[in-house]
């Protein structure tokens, strides 16, 4: 009889062995906790699209938000929503609008306990529902959405953002921002570059989460879902900008274009598992089709193989919170 002469699978033969040998890991100082912020609140609302996500009223966003940091999340990612929008999204940059005061009360409270991330685009304050400013012709105006833009990005830094994430995909986006807060005195805040956002379905339940107002579609300005290549040249105008960190999102639906832009960054590379990718795992899982805690680990583990150093993922709390009790382990 002949027997083979490689035998892989001596290192999968105990949970220690297989401890051992593991090529990836993820912890929860690697992820950012997405969070949503409301303003006129008196009590968190849950989102239905979003089992276990809620809208925070103020207060609970900073209990919240300390409790996530104390068990180890490496970062949060703070959404605004208001009670009023207009066609500029003057929200945005009223330093008494919901997002500015969320970011100024958690730089209050936390400090430099961790990274403080703010959502930088307009389309959670704007009454028509997409992310920049609207032309004559109903289009979105690029270069007037970049003054604007730059306007928020200074606004995000004064009230205590480490980073501000320019997703709204226009042309030329990280530039704009990266040029004001220098001439703003605040050359220490830093830009995530949302280089490759693809104008994917799985962002339904976001929608529900922030109300948006849109009507129509995005494609115009977030890439086509088809298209590779356009990925990484995304990626390379916004590390040409200077992005500090530069984001895959989707994160699960695209690994290859992850893996590509992991594989030319000279910055951190972020991916975002975006709330359509949680909802339906977490549908699935309600269902008993499938486990919860496997594809949590699973779907992180994919993300970070692909070449994620950063995961967004709203799960960030929960794992962090389940790793001291080997619920969520990779060690």
């Amino acid at each position: 009889m002949a027997f083979p002469m490689d035998r892989p699978r001596r290192l999968r033969s105990t949970p220690a062995m297989r401890r051992l040998a593991a090529e990836t890991r993820v912890h929860p100082a690697d992820l950012v906790l997405p969070m949503f912020v409301r303003e006129g609140l008196t009590e968190p609302r849950p989102i239905d699209a979003m089992p276990g996500v809620v809208q925070h009223t103020l207060d609970s966003l900073r209990r919240a938000a300390a409790e996530a940091v104390a068990d180890g999340v490496g970062g949060l990612m703070i959404f605004g929503v208001p009670e009023r929008r207009d066609a500029q999204g003057s929200g945005a940059t009223d330093p008494s609008g919901i997002l500015n005061v969320a970011i100024r009360s958690l730089a209050a409270d936390l400090g430099d306990a961790t990274v403080l991330m703010a959502d930088l685009c307009l389309d959670e304050f704007t009454d028509h529902g997409h992310c920049g400013v609207l032309g004559d012709d109903g289009t979105v105006d690029n270069d007037a959405t970049l003054e604007r833009y730059a306007e928020m990005g200074v606004a995000l830094a004064e009230a205590g953002a480490h980073l501000v994430g320019t997703s709204g995909m226009m042309d030329g986006q990280v530039g704009a921002v990266r040029a004001a807060l220098d001439a703003a005195a605040h050359p220490q805040t830093g830009i995530i570059g949302y280089a490759a956002k693809y104008a994917s379905a799985c962002y339904g339940p976001f929608r529900e989460a922030v109300e948006s107002a849109l009507r129509g579609d995005r494609r115009s300005y977030q890439l086509d879902p088809a298209n590779r290549r356009a990925g990484a040249r995304e990626v390379a105008l916004d590390l040409a900008e200077g992005a500090d960190m530069v984001i895959v999102k989707p994160a699960g639906w695209y690994l290859d274009v992850l893996s590509d832009a992991a594989a030319v960054s000279s910055v951190p590379v972020a991916a975002y598992q975006v709330s359509g990718e949680y909802s339906m795992i977490q549908a699935a899982a309600s269902r008993g089709w499938i486990d919860l805690d496997d594809a949590v680990r699973e779907s992180l583990t994919a993300i970070r193989r692909a070449g994620a150093d950063v995961i967004l993922t709203y799960w960030a709390a929960e794992v962090a919170a389940g790793r001291r009790s080997g619920r969520f382990s990779w060690a």
